[in-house]
């Protein structure tokens, strides 16, 4: 049977990839597909990780009809056995319950990936609809990292190396990024809790307001 599954994770846990391969393997097999996503990295109408490949998609822009577009390009001749969606926690429910539907009238298994929670660790939209509709949810197994070592489970928002927590839910960015720009960071709920980004972790440890420890 067809399914709606949701690949969900952080920020940095391999979701791009584990799209790009799910397609590459049903195309092995003669399947061909459709590649929903929006404000990917590498501009709009692509899929692509951060291991540097990429692929063709289409931009699932605001208020565009997903089901409708699979029925048109059905109804033209064109071909579809499969739907993948990345960055799917910026879709709207609306669109999310398009995908649902592809699914059940249409006979396809959609696989979405995204993000469960933004930076203030509220849930999206798209992928809060995606929990309540997902025939099967999967933890991605490749597991991001805090800086500390330990499992990383939240997603920081930075400005100028600090972290914020108030601004707009979407703002296109990714980890790695020059201090000065708007960047993320993934991090375990300890240090999200307490705002400690790498940078803050490490401004602290050489801070002159640590006294020196003399030996006699």
């Amino acid at each position: 049977m067809p399914e709606l599954v949701f690949f969900s994770g952080t920020m940095d846990c391999g979701k791009s990839t584990l799209a790009l391969q799910i397609g590459h393997n049903r195309s092995a097999r003669g399947l061909q597909g459709v590649i929903f996503t929006r404000d990917d990295r590498a501009g709009e109408g692509k899929l692509s990780s951060r291991l540097g490949l990429v692929t063709e998609a289409v931009e699932a822009g605001e208020g565009m009809d997903l089901y409708a577009y699979l029925v048109a390009q059905l109804s033209q001749g064109g071909r579809a056995d499969y739907v993948i969606v990345d960055e799917a926690q910026f879709l709207a429910p609306d669109q999310i319950d398009q995908l649902a539907r592809i699914v059940d009238d249409l006979d396809m298994d959609v696989f979405a990936f995204g993000i469960t929670t933004d930076f203030r660790t509220k849930l999206f939209p798209g992928s809060q609809r995606l929990i309540e509709l997902a025939d099967r949810i999967e933890q991605l197994q490749v597991e991001a990292l805090c800086w500390c070592g330990a499992r990383a489970t939240h997603n920081a928002r930075t400005v100028g190396g600090e972290m914020v927590v108030e601004g707009e839910q979407v703002v296109v960015g990714d980890v790695n990024r020059p201090a000065e720009e708007i960047g993320y960071e993934v991090l375990c709920r300890r240090h999200h809790r307490r705002r400690m980004t790498s940078g803050s972790a490490q401004a602290g440890a050489l801070s002159p307001d640590v006294l020196p420890v003399n030996h006699a």
